[in-house]
C-alpha cells in the first residue's frame, strides 16, 4: 500500500525523476506576495487547423513538426510525451502545464527546460503554447526566457500569421500578438479584510483578469489568484501588479500577528486532526501557514518558499479514487504541520 498511487512513496518517486520548477527558488522578489511571474506566447502553425478542429493524424503531424523544429534549432528543450497522473499533477501544480491540458489525447506534448523556466504545451488550446515561469515578482526575467524560446522556434517553424490581424491563434482574446502577462498573487490578507473585491473591481478598468490557482475553470481558494493581461497590456499589467502589491501589504498591516497566529493555528488544527481533507481545504490551510511564514511568526517556522512547494504536490485530480486522494492529502499535511501545533 506504500507504493500506491497517490502515497507519499509513491509522490518521492515522481519528484525524484521530476526536478522541481525555478520558480520556487528563494531568490523571490516581493515572494510573500507573488509566487511566480509567467509570460506565454501563443502560436500556431500555417496551414493546419487550430487544434479543436483537427483530425488526430493532424495533431500527431503538429507534434511530429514541433519536436523536429525544436531539435534543429538546438533548443534544450525535453519532450514528455506520455505522463503519469501524478507526473501530470505535479507539472499542473507547478504551473509547467494548464488544466485545459488533456496529456492523454493524441499529439500532446510538453517540452521542458532542465531548470524548468521554460515549458511548451503542444496542442492546448492552440498548437504551440511557450511559457516562461520565474520566482516571485520578475516580469523582465519572464519576458526575457520566452522570448528566446519563441525567437528560436520562429526560425524553423511556420507560424499562421494574417496582415491586418497579426498572429492567429484559437480565441480571440489572444489574437494579434498572441501574449499573455500574468503573476500569481496570495492576496490574503485583502480577502481577510474584505476588501478584495473592491479592488479586483478596480483591475477590470485596466482591463486586468483575475482568476484562480489553476487558471480560467477554477475558483480561488486559499487566496491565490492569477492576474493576468493579454497582448499590448504590458504597462497596465505592471501597473496593476504593482498597485496590488501596494495594497495587500496595506491589509496585512491590519491585522495584528496575535489575531494571525490565533486564526492560523486553528485552521492547521482543523487539518492535523482530520483523516481526510479535500484540495479547497488543503489550500486554505497552506494559505494561512504561508501568511504566518511570511509574517515570521515563531510558531510557524517555515519559509514561504517551503509552503509554495507543497502547494505544488498536492493532488489536483487526484491519481485514485476521491476518498483515497482526501486521506492522503491529509496525511501529506499533517506530517508538515503537526510540529507547528506541538510547538509552546
Amino acid at each position: 500500500m506504500h507504493n500506491e498511487p497517490g502515497s507519499e512513496s509513491w509522490k518521492k518517486m515522481v519528484l525524484r525523476s521530476m526536478p522541481p520548477p525555478a520558480w520556487l527558488h528563494a531568490d523571490a522578489p516581493h515572494g510573500d506576495v507573488v509566487l511566480s511571474t509567467r509570460v506565454r506566447h501563443a502560436r500556431n502553425l500555417r496551414g493546419l487547423p487550430f487544434p479543436h478542429a483537427c483530425s488526430n493524424e493532424q495533431l500527431r503531424l503538429v507534434e511530429s513538426l514541433v519536436r523536429s523544429g525544436t531539435a534543429s534549432c538546438d533548443l534544450p528543450l525535453e519532450a514528455l510525451g506520455k505522463l503519469s497522473e501524478a507526473e501530470r499533477d505535479y507539472l499542473l501544480g507547478s504551473r509547467l502545464i494548464s488544466h485545459d491540458f488533456n496529456h492523454r489525447a493524441a499529439g500532446r506534448t510538453i517540452l521542458l527546460d532542465d531548470r524548468r523556466t521554460v515549458s511548451v504545451m503542444v496542442n492546448e488550446e492552440d498548437h504551440l503554447r511557450i511559457q516562461a515561469l520565474t520566482a516571485g515578482w520578475s516580469a523582465p526575467q519572464a519576458e526575457q526566457s520566452a522570448a528566446l524560446v519563441l525567437r528560436h522556434l520562429s526560425h524553423t517553424l511556420p507560424f499562421m500569421e494574417a496582415p491586418s490581424y497579426g498572429f492567429l491563434t484559437a480565441s480571440p482574446s489572444n489574437l494579434g500578438g498572441g501574449t499573455r502577462r500574468s503573476a500569481l498573487f496570495h492576496l490574503i490578507g485583502l480577502a481577510h479584510t474584505k476588501r478584495l473585491g473592491a479592488v479586483v473591481r478596480a483591475l477590470t478598468v485596466w482591463g486586468i483578469v483575475v482568476r484562480g490557482l489553476y487558471g480560467e475553470s477554477s475558483r480561488a481558494v486559499g487566496a491565490f489568484f492569477q492576474v493576468s493581461a493579454t497582448t499590448g497590456a504590458s504597462p497596465e499589467f505592471t501597473g496593476a501588479c504593482e498597485y496590488l502589491l501596494n495594497e495587500e501589504r496595506m491589509a496585512r498591516r491590519e491585522v495584528s500577528r496575535l489575531s494571525l497566529s490565533d486564526t492560523t493555528l486553528q485552521a492547521v488544527n482543523a487539518a492535523v486532526t482530520a483523516p481526510t481533507i479535500g484540495l479547497a481545504d488543503a489550500l486554505r490551510v497552506l494559505g494561512w501557514v504561508r501568511w504566518a511564514a511570511s509574517a515570521g511568526l515563531p510558531r510557524f517556522e517555515f519559509s514561504p518558499r517551503q509552503v509554495d512547494e507543497w502547494v505544488t504536490t498536492m493532488e489536483v485530480h487526484g491519481t485514485t479514487d476521491t476518498a483515497t486522494a482526501d486521506r492522503h492529502r491529509a496525511a501529506f499535511l499533517r506530517s508538515r504541520l503537526e510540529g507547528a501545533v506541538a510547538r509552546t
